[in-house]
């Protein structure tokens, strides 16, 4: 395999790549849009609460770990449909493992929201 030169351009088209796959995945899959109301939500919140610094960063961080999550377990699920379509209990496995890790991330998410978000109500 051939080294390939460092590119402006080349850097540019994989930003490109990169953003055509963020709007395909928000277009096209009902979960991303979920996930785009609830970030909606959580920075409207942020700033009517009037978050820290800190609170802001850490509300960041953990919204963009569910956003990853949720684009990763898209990724396993179109690969494993691509390989079959029939039922076969391995993918299945796989497929439920990729589930979970979102879950696990908005899990994680909905606790960090809560333990920011509730003491500016008490």
């Amino acid at each position: 395999m051939q080294k390939e030169k460092f590119s402006i351009r080349s850097r540019i088209k994989s930003f490109s790549h990169a953003i055509a796959g963020i709007r395909q995945f928000v277009w096209q899959e009902h979960n991303a849009r979920i996930h785009l109301v609830a970030t909606i939500a959580v920075i409207l919140a942020a700033w009517l609460l009037k978050v820290t610094t800190i609170e802001a960063a850490i509300l960041a961080v953990v919204t963009g770990l569910v956003w990853v999550a949720e684009i990763l377990n898209t990724c396993v699920e179109k690969l494993a449909n691509l390989i079959t379509r029939e039922r076969h209990p391995e993918i299945k496995i796989i497929k439920d493992l990729a589930a979970g890790a979102v879950l696990v991330a908005a899990a994680i998410a909905v606790i960090t929201g809560l333990l920011i978000f509730i003491p500016k109500f008490i």
